[in-house]
């Protein structure tokens, strides 16, 4: 990754950075838009496709998380944000300007990595002024905007340390003033809280967030964390193989997934077998359920997350035998034999704990809950 943002960076000598003309073409209220972008390595009927005919937009100011697991297609879409790699077919626009064929050197856009590939030999405002200083930008304004960057992310006073000098989180505040010194149409990130612990990982996140809805910057983010996907987006692209398998808000994907894949990524969702009935209730074991939305007669899938389920009384709902319980501070987490297999329940009664080999009733409640198609 270092020697990637060296490339990246040495290709900006020509003047990269500096800011575009007005566009002359459509898509000028889109900050980013992919028409039937195909990436394939390789060539021949063998070669692989990383990306699969993917359509998108990103308007303006907004941030989209482009979320799914390893081998997706997730960073290949960024890094063709970037000009890091070039699509096989298809074409791709930055603020209104196609730059389908054109290199990193000729794009705005500025690409903050997973590891941060700061400088070590460098001080934090060098790392900061690096970009501009290769862009062509005389020192004493390269070293303006350099504080100026720097203050904005919080690390005011700290030009002169090295980013061993540095904690996690102050090193991915000095890439991010790296990324922000250049004024780019687009910013991007592959991956960029995955080297934090979890209570850094959700300050960083919030940061980042406020920074882009402060500045307006037009964000796609990449990570393969629903949670922090749901925390930061205006707008969700969850892929699969080298295709889009549902885009919408956080709450669209989380409250109505399209298919079993979505419903399972998104928020750890059990998927139980279901039926829909001739009155379009959902039959689930004993358990009756009325779907958000009209689903034809037959068979369908349950997607059920922890939080839905409610414990009752032994005789009411599915019955449930408890085999396993874990104190979280804040919740109870059982695990339960039914006759619908092994269940994961969340319960925020932590007073009054279950026992082992307690017979309980669970039902549903309405949140948390999704019906989508069985898969072929």
């Amino acid at each position: 990754m270092f020697c990637v943002l060296c490339d990246f960076f040495a290709s900006s000598a020509s003047g990269c950075f500096q800011r575009i003309q007005p566009p002359s073409i459509a898509h000028t209220m889109s900050g980013i838009v992919f028409k039937n972008v195909v990436k394939r390595y390789g060539t021949g009927p063998a070669a692989a496709l990383a990306v699969k005919g993917v359509s998108f937009e990103v308007p303006k100011g907004t941030l989209t998380t482009i979320l799914g697991p390893s081998g997706c297609g997730k960073t290949t879409i960024l890094r063709m944000i970037a000009g890091l790699e070039l699509p096989t077919s298809g074409q791709v626009f930055i603020d209104g300007r196609e730059v389908t064929t054109l290199g990193p050197a000729e794009r705005n856009v500025s690409m903050m990595f997973q590891s941060y590939a700061l400088f070590p030999h460098m001080s934090v405002l060098d790392n900061v002024m690096y970009g501009l200083k290769m862009s062509g930008v005389d020192k004493a304004s390269a070293t303006q905007r350099a504080q100026a960057a720097l203050q904005g992310v919080g690390l005011v006073g700290m030009d002169a340390r090295l980013p061993s000098e540095l904690s996690g989180g102050q090193q991915q505040r000095v890439a991010l003033a790296r990324a922000l010194v250049l004024e780019p149409a687009v910013l991007l990130f592959d991956e960029p809280l995955s080297n934090l612990d979890a209570r850094l990982r959700r300050d960083m996140r919030e940061e980042i967030r406020a920074l882009q809805q402060r500045l307006g910057l037009t964000v796609a983010y990449v990570t393969h964390d629903q949670s922090e996907a749901l925390a930061v987006s205006d707008q969700i692209i969850v892929m699969d193989h080298g295709v889009i398998a549902q885009a919408g808000t956080p709450t669209e994907l989380y409250e109505h997934p399209a298919s079993e894949f979505v419903a399972g990524f998104m928020g750890d969702a059990l998927l139980l077998p279901g039926t829909v009935l001739a009155d379009g209730q959902v039959r689930l074991g004993p358990l009756m359920i009325r779907p958000r939305r009209a689903m034809p007669a037959g068979s369908v899938k349950v997607a059920v997350r922890p939080q839905a389920w409610r414990i009752g009384a032994a005789g009411s709902g599915l019955p449930a035998t408890l085999c396993k319980a874990a104190y979280l501070g804040g919740v109870m987490e059982y695990t339960f034999d039914t006759a619908l297999g092994s269940i994961l329940a969340i319960s925020r009664d932590v007073e009054t704990p279950l026992a082992a080999g307690n017979c309980v009733g669970l039902t549903l409640g309405s949140q948390g809950v999704s019906v989508v198609p069985a898969a072929a």
